[in-house]
């Protein structure tokens, strides 16, 4: 079935510590969207999902990914539920790294998904950086 209006597509994330592996995922995803809307998870749902609350505030993070200039919105993801973050923002695809794919989570999610008539679409997962070895590397050289 097409769809009316512009395809609005979703990348969410944490963004916290912005760093190359989340440009990747936004420069990635732009050319797949009419719109492109980021949903930065709040501090929160980090704490629930991830068990850990993000370094930088989340309108700090709203800001920044703002600011790159490769989406048209963000939006912030108070709950963990993508069908909520669907029904605010009426995404038609949602985009995330290739480490969620064949795994349970990454199943979930496409049920999910296809349940609203959303695609998900996987793309390169960037290995050599991320939050957490960021966190890491900040610790071990006795930064807070």
């Amino acid at each position: 079935m097409k769809k009316s209006g512009p395809l609005i597509g979703y990348v969410p994330g944490a963004f916290d510590l912005f760093h190359i592996g989340h440009l990747n995922a936004l420069r990635q995803a732009r050319p797949w969207c009419d719109v492109l809307v980021a949903g930065v998870v709040a501090d929160e749902v980090c704490r629930e999902t991830k068990g850990v609350v993000p370094t930088v505030p989340l309108e700090e993070r709203l800001e920044i990914v703002e600011a790159i200039g490769i989406v048209d919105a963000v939006y912030a993801e108070v709950t963990a539920d993508k069908t909520d973050s669907w029904r605010d923002v009426g995404f038609h695809r949602i985009f995330k790294g290739d480490d969620w794919e064949g795994t349970a989570k990454g199943r979930r999610l496409e049920e999910q998904m296809a349940a609203l008539g959303v695609e998900v679409t996987y793309f390169p997962y960037t290995l050599q950086t991320s939050s957490t070895a960021l966190r890491k590397a900040l610790a071990s050289r006795g930064a807070s």
